[in-house]
Protein backbone atom coordinates (compact mmCIF):
# COMPACT_ATOMS: atom_id res chain seq x y z
CA UNK A 1 0.00 0.00 0.00
CA UNK A 2 1.64 3.53 -0.77
CA UNK A 3 2.59 5.30 2.46
CA UNK A 4 0.53 8.66 2.75
CA UNK A 5 4.30 10.26 2.66
CA UNK A 6 7.28 9.30 1.66
CA UNK A 7 10.31 7.43 3.77
CA UNK A 8 11.97 10.62 4.83
CA UNK A 9 9.86 12.25 5.95
CA UNK A 10 8.90 9.64 8.47
CA UNK A 11 9.13 9.24 12.31
CA UNK A 12 11.67 6.53 13.50
CA UNK A 13 8.76 5.23 15.12
CA UNK A 14 6.84 4.99 11.73
CA UNK A 15 10.12 3.55 9.73
CA UNK A 16 9.86 0.51 12.88
CA UNK A 17 6.32 -0.09 12.10
CA UNK A 18 7.64 -1.84 8.80
CA UNK A 19 10.17 -4.31 10.05
CA UNK A 20 10.57 -7.40 11.21
CA UNK A 21 13.80 -8.06 13.06
CA UNK A 22 15.09 -11.44 11.93
CA UNK A 23 16.90 -13.86 15.28
CA UNK A 24 16.86 -16.22 12.87
CA UNK A 25 20.59 -17.77 13.03
CA UNK A 26 20.58 -21.20 14.15
CA UNK A 27 24.07 -20.95 15.83
CA UNK A 28 22.85 -18.25 18.70
CA UNK A 29 23.51 -18.42 21.77
CA UNK A 30 20.45 -17.98 24.64
CA UNK A 31 21.89 -14.63 25.53
CA UNK A 32 22.45 -13.32 21.95
CA UNK A 33 19.15 -14.26 21.18
CA UNK A 34 17.49 -12.57 23.96
CA UNK A 35 20.17 -9.77 23.37
CA UNK A 36 18.40 -9.39 19.28
CA UNK A 37 15.15 -9.69 20.66
CA UNK A 38 15.22 -7.17 23.10
CA UNK A 39 16.79 -4.82 20.54
CA UNK A 40 13.79 -5.13 17.81
CA UNK A 41 11.46 -4.19 20.98
CA UNK A 42 13.74 -1.05 22.12
CA UNK A 43 13.59 0.19 18.13
CA UNK A 44 9.63 -0.71 18.47
CA UNK A 45 10.02 -3.27 15.76
CA UNK A 46 5.91 -4.62 14.43
CA UNK A 47 7.75 -8.13 15.20
CA UNK A 48 10.63 -9.80 16.13
CA UNK A 49 11.15 -12.96 13.68
CA UNK A 50 12.00 -16.02 15.63
CA UNK A 51 12.87 -19.45 15.58
CA UNK A 52 10.21 -21.74 17.00
CA UNK A 53 12.47 -22.82 19.98
CA UNK A 54 13.01 -19.07 20.61
CA UNK A 55 9.18 -18.76 21.52
CA UNK A 56 8.99 -18.68 25.25
CA UNK A 57 11.94 -16.65 25.23
CA UNK A 58 10.34 -14.14 23.17
CA UNK A 59 7.24 -14.18 24.45
CA UNK A 60 8.42 -13.00 27.78
CA UNK A 61 10.26 -10.40 26.46
CA UNK A 62 7.42 -9.10 24.12
CA UNK A 63 4.51 -9.31 26.62
CA UNK A 64 3.69 -5.72 27.24
CA UNK A 65 5.34 -4.40 24.35
CA UNK A 66 4.62 -2.92 20.75
CA UNK A 67 6.67 -5.87 19.30
CA UNK A 68 4.71 -8.54 18.33
CA UNK A 69 5.98 -12.21 17.48
CA UNK A 70 6.97 -13.58 14.16
CA UNK A 71 7.62 -17.49 13.77
CA UNK A 72 9.04 -19.08 10.80
CA UNK A 73 7.79 -22.71 9.79
CA UNK A 74 9.61 -25.18 7.88
CA UNK A 75 12.17 -22.92 7.58
CA UNK A 76 14.32 -22.10 5.51
CA UNK A 77 13.62 -24.75 2.84
CA UNK A 78 9.91 -25.71 2.65
CA UNK A 79 10.38 -29.31 1.54
CA UNK A 80 8.26 -30.79 4.20
CA UNK A 81 5.18 -32.51 3.41
CA UNK A 82 2.32 -30.44 3.35
CA UNK A 83 0.91 -32.34 6.73
CA UNK A 84 4.57 -32.02 8.22
CA UNK A 85 3.62 -28.24 7.56
CA UNK A 86 0.12 -28.05 9.08
CA UNK A 87 1.58 -30.04 12.71
CA UNK A 88 4.20 -27.48 12.81
CA UNK A 89 1.67 -24.54 11.94
CA UNK A 90 -0.88 -26.29 14.30
CA UNK A 91 1.77 -26.72 17.57
CA UNK A 92 3.25 -22.87 16.84
CA UNK A 93 0.17 -21.06 16.26
CA UNK A 94 -2.28 -22.98 19.23
CA UNK A 95 0.29 -21.60 21.96
CA UNK A 96 -1.16 -18.25 20.91
CA UNK A 97 0.35 -14.36 21.09
CA UNK A 98 1.50 -15.28 17.36
CA UNK A 99 1.34 -12.39 15.21
CA UNK A 100 2.60 -13.64 12.03
CA UNK A 101 3.91 -17.22 11.11
CA UNK A 102 6.17 -17.03 7.60
CA UNK A 103 6.43 -20.20 5.90
CA UNK A 104 8.70 -21.08 2.94
CA UNK A 105 6.53 -22.25 -0.36
CA UNK A 106 7.98 -25.65 -2.04
CA UNK A 107 10.09 -23.99 -4.31
CA UNK A 108 10.83 -27.50 -6.71
CA UNK A 109 7.66 -27.63 -6.76
CA UNK A 110 7.36 -23.67 -7.98
CA UNK A 111 9.85 -24.44 -10.51
CA UNK A 112 7.98 -27.50 -11.46
CA UNK A 113 5.04 -25.98 -12.50
CA UNK A 114 3.03 -27.92 -9.52
CA UNK A 115 0.65 -24.89 -9.19
CA UNK A 116 -2.18 -27.11 -8.24
CA UNK A 117 0.08 -28.77 -5.43
CA UNK A 118 1.80 -25.36 -4.35
CA UNK A 119 -1.90 -23.78 -3.51
CA UNK A 120 -2.91 -26.51 -1.50
CA UNK A 121 -0.06 -26.86 0.74
CA UNK A 122 -0.44 -23.19 1.59
CA UNK A 123 -4.47 -23.20 1.61
CA UNK A 124 -3.78 -26.20 4.51
CA UNK A 125 -1.25 -23.76 6.28
CA UNK A 126 -3.38 -20.79 5.84
CA UNK A 127 -6.75 -22.61 7.08
CA UNK A 128 -4.74 -23.31 10.63
CA UNK A 129 -2.88 -20.18 10.74
CA UNK A 130 -6.63 -18.33 10.84
CA UNK A 131 -8.12 -20.23 13.24
CA UNK A 132 -6.37 -18.68 15.49
CA UNK A 133 -6.16 -15.10 14.19
CA UNK A 134 -2.45 -15.69 12.83
CA UNK A 135 -1.40 -13.91 9.92
CA UNK A 136 0.25 -16.24 7.36
CA UNK A 137 2.94 -14.93 5.06
CA UNK A 138 4.02 -17.37 2.29
CA UNK A 139 8.10 -16.87 1.24
CA UNK A 140 8.84 -17.66 -1.90
CA UNK A 141 13.10 -17.68 -2.38
CA UNK A 142 13.11 -15.49 -5.09
CA UNK A 143 16.61 -15.76 -6.06
CA UNK A 144 16.04 -19.49 -7.38
CA UNK A 145 13.04 -18.50 -9.90
CA UNK A 146 12.11 -16.38 -12.61
CA UNK A 147 10.21 -13.39 -12.69
CA UNK A 148 7.44 -15.20 -14.03
CA UNK A 149 7.33 -17.66 -11.46
CA UNK A 150 7.55 -15.10 -8.72
CA UNK A 151 4.35 -13.86 -10.38
CA UNK A 152 2.50 -16.87 -10.75
CA UNK A 153 3.11 -18.21 -7.30
CA UNK A 154 1.90 -14.84 -6.21
CA UNK A 155 -1.46 -15.04 -8.03
CA UNK A 156 -1.46 -18.83 -6.59
CA UNK A 157 -0.52 -17.56 -2.86
CA UNK A 158 -3.47 -15.22 -3.05
CA UNK A 159 -5.58 -17.80 -3.92
CA UNK A 160 -4.58 -20.14 -1.40
CA UNK A 161 -5.48 -17.40 1.37
CA UNK A 162 -2.14 -15.82 2.46
CA UNK A 163 -2.03 -12.78 4.34
CA UNK A 164 1.34 -11.98 2.69
CA UNK A 165 4.12 -12.98 -0.01
CA UNK A 166 7.67 -12.37 0.61
CA UNK A 167 11.06 -12.65 -0.44
CA UNK A 168 13.57 -14.62 0.68
CA UNK A 169 14.68 -16.42 3.40
CA UNK A 170 18.33 -15.42 4.06
CA UNK A 171 19.69 -18.78 3.56
CA UNK A 172 19.88 -19.38 -0.11
CA UNK A 173 22.74 -21.41 -0.66
CA UNK A 174 22.24 -22.52 -5.01
CA UNK A 175 23.61 -19.22 -6.21
CA UNK A 176 23.36 -15.25 -5.92
CA UNK A 177 21.34 -14.05 -3.37
CA UNK A 178 19.95 -10.61 -4.18
CA UNK A 179 16.57 -10.72 -2.03
CA UNK A 180 14.19 -8.02 -1.99
CA UNK A 181 15.18 -6.10 -5.10
CA UNK A 182 13.04 -3.31 -6.38
CA UNK A 183 12.08 -5.16 -9.21
CA UNK A 184 11.07 -8.46 -7.56
CA UNK A 185 8.72 -6.29 -5.13
CA UNK A 186 7.17 -4.45 -7.81
CA UNK A 187 6.76 -8.21 -9.63
CA UNK A 188 4.80 -9.34 -6.44
CA UNK A 189 2.95 -6.35 -6.12
CA UNK A 190 1.11 -6.38 -9.53
CA UNK A 191 1.02 -9.85 -9.22
CA UNK A 192 -0.70 -9.71 -5.74
CA UNK A 193 -2.97 -6.83 -7.02
CA UNK A 194 -4.12 -5.61 -3.54
CA UNK A 195 -5.21 -9.44 -2.45
CA UNK A 196 -2.47 -9.28 -0.18
CA UNK A 197 0.52 -7.82 1.52
CA UNK A 198 3.90 -7.73 0.14
CA UNK A 199 7.00 -7.85 2.89
CA UNK A 200 10.65 -7.71 1.24
CA UNK A 201 13.60 -10.11 2.95
CA UNK A 202 17.05 -10.38 2.05
CA UNK A 203 19.72 -7.65 1.11
CA UNK A 204 17.92 -4.54 2.96
CA UNK A 205 20.70 -3.04 4.55
CA UNK A 206 20.90 0.49 3.66
CA UNK A 207 18.48 3.17 4.37
CA UNK A 208 18.37 4.09 1.05
CA UNK A 209 16.93 0.29 0.17
CA UNK A 210 14.71 0.45 3.09
CA UNK A 211 13.32 3.78 1.70
CA UNK A 212 13.15 3.18 -2.00
CA UNK A 213 10.86 -0.11 -0.86
CA UNK A 214 8.57 1.91 1.28
CA UNK A 215 7.62 4.33 -1.29
CA UNK A 216 7.54 2.15 -4.09
CA UNK A 217 4.43 0.86 -1.32
CA UNK A 218 5.45 -2.33 0.24
CA UNK A 219 4.15 -3.42 3.57
CA UNK A 220 6.41 -5.05 6.14
CA UNK A 221 10.38 -5.86 5.48
CA UNK A 222 12.54 -8.46 7.45
CA UNK A 223 15.27 -6.83 8.19
CA UNK A 224 18.58 -8.21 9.88
CA UNK A 225 19.43 -7.49 13.91
CA UNK A 226 22.61 -5.52 12.15
CA UNK A 227 20.80 -3.73 9.56
CA UNK A 228 17.96 -2.34 11.92
CA UNK A 229 19.87 0.01 13.18
CA UNK A 230 21.28 1.64 9.73
CA UNK A 231 17.85 1.42 8.33
CA UNK A 232 16.19 3.45 10.90
CA UNK A 233 19.39 6.27 11.13
CA UNK A 234 19.48 5.93 14.65
CA UNK A 235 22.52 4.60 17.16
CA UNK A 236 22.65 1.28 17.81
CA UNK A 237 21.00 -0.02 21.01
CA UNK A 238 23.78 -1.21 24.23
CA UNK A 239 20.84 -3.24 25.66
Amino acid sequence: MKPSKKANQMTVKELAAYIDQSVLKPEFTQQEIIKYIQEGIDYNCKTVCINPASLDIARKLCAGTNTGICVVCDFPFGASTTESKVKQAEIICCQGDIEDLDIVANYGWIKSGMWDEVEKDIKAVADVCHQYGTQLKVIFETDALTLEQVAKATDVACKAGADFVKTSTGFFTGGESKGATPEVIKVMMEAAKGRCKVKGSGCIRTQAHFFELIDLGIDRMGIGYRSTPEVLGVTKSTS
